[in-house]
């Protein structure tokens, strides 16, 4: 094969051009499971910004064990709002949010998430600068519907933005 030959060049210019976006459209659909569980993270989100506290609880499993950012160590189903009361508790709440999907997986009754989230915590007048974080959660079907049995966060780095 003569890749010298404008005609040949072309053609497998153009079959590997439509190979990525073949593959890219196959990565790109989302399992109605998958779709499910992000309506989920959004869920969770609104509930953080309306500080609602019962509502924000229904969403983890009961064997849930995770690792926030802001714990030293991973923690239970009952210490998921600990920090959401921190933050309360200062008057700052969640003023708005940005959430960026970055990939999904789903096998069985299992989807993990995987996103950045970028979030203004203001005061009583709104006022507060952005933070990004990097989030996942493995959520797992329940009887009670889709809930969260593990997950982790992290800052991110200004320079990985």
């Amino acid at each position: 094969m003569n890749l010298e030959d404008p005609e040949l060049k072309a053609k497998v210019i153009l079959i590997a051009l439509l190979l990525a976006l073949c593959t890219g459209a196959v990565f790109a659909q989302q399992s109605a499971n998958e779709v499910a569980v992000w309506k989920l993270e959004h869920s969770y989100w609104e509930y953080v910004k309306a500080a609602d506290l019962v509502g924000y609880r229904t969403l983890w499993d009961a064997k849930f064990v995770g690792w926030p950012y802001i714990s030293p160590a991973p923690q239970r189903k009952d210490h998921v709002t600990d920090w959401l009361r921190q933050y309360t508790g200062k008057g700052v709440r969640l003023a708005s949010y940005s959430l960026e999907p970055l990939g999904s997986v789903a096998t069985g009754n299992i989807v993990v998430t995987y996103y950045r989230l970028t979030a203004v915590w203001g005061d009583q007048g709104g006022n507060g600068k952005p933070q990004t974080s990097r989030i996942t959660h493995t959520w797992i079907r329940t009887p009670a519907g889709w809930q969260i049995l593990g997950g982790m966060s992290a800052h991110q780095p200004e320079d990985q933005r």
